[in-house]
């Protein structure tokens, strides 16, 4: 599904990732925990074709994406949710879910379609589609932001630190709504960055340790 071999960046003149190689499977919820600073977000911005500069390759199903630019890698089928949730404030929360699906070129009706889907998976966001981007508060972002990285992610969805700050029944909530997406895409490969390991604990999830810019499966 999703292989780095050998993928390094450097920040500044920092080495951030050193020598990262991984498989990960379809069907599998992956947690990637390390401290503040660890290479987590780098990592995640480098397979959505944010971060230039690296070395090695990353290849989804065995295509490189290095000759797929950011902006096309939607329409691979992957969903990325940034820890800082980037809704468009003149957007409704509604437009900010259709939109990765309308920029890729998807019809009318396939975007109508994955939008039931997402809100069958995310059910809190049917309240807020009217609202606009700017009129979330922060948990309410977050779960906007996972809506619009499901109406993206066929194969392959990212999330970054999406518990932290969030709280205790929006945690509960977000977590429930990762077991629908499972349930409902069973193929999807999702990977999750975290600080804090114990916020999983309710997710079966892998867990690989980014640690001085090296991935390592924890015991």
């Amino acid at each position: 599904m999703l292989t780095l071999e050998n993928v390094s960046t450097t920040i500044a003149g920092i080495s951030v990732l050193r020598g990262i190689s991984c498989q990960l499977q379809r069907g599998g919820i992956v947690a990637v925990v390390g401290r503040n600073g660890a290479g987590k977000t780098t990592l995640l911005r480098l397979i959505m074709g944010f971060r230039e500069g690296h070395t090695g390759r990353v290849l989804l199903d065995g295509q490189d994406l290095a000759s797929v630019p950011a902006r096309l890698r939607a329409k691979l089928g992957i969903g990325y949710a940034p820890e800082d949730r980037v809704m468009f404030p003149s957007f409704t929360v509604e437009e900010n879910l259709r939109f990765p699906c309308e920029v890729i070129g998807m019809k009318r009706a396939a975007v109508d379609g994955r939008l039931a889907e997402t809100l069958a998976i995310v059910p809190e966001l049917k309240p807020m589609l009217a609202r606009s981007g700017a009129a979330l508060s922060g948990g309410q972002g977050k779960m906007a932001a996972l809506g619009r990285a499901v109406m993206a992610g066929e194969r392959l969805v990212l999330l970054d630190e999406p518990f932290q700050g969030l709280a205790p029944v929006l945690a509960q909530q977000y977590s429930a709504s990762l077991q629908r997406m499972h349930a409902v895409r069973p193929e999807l490969c999702v990977v999750i960055t975290e600080s804090n390991r114990s916020l999983l604990r309710d997710i079966p999830t892998e867990t690989l340790v980014l640690e001085r810019g090296e991935l390592q499966r924890s015991p």
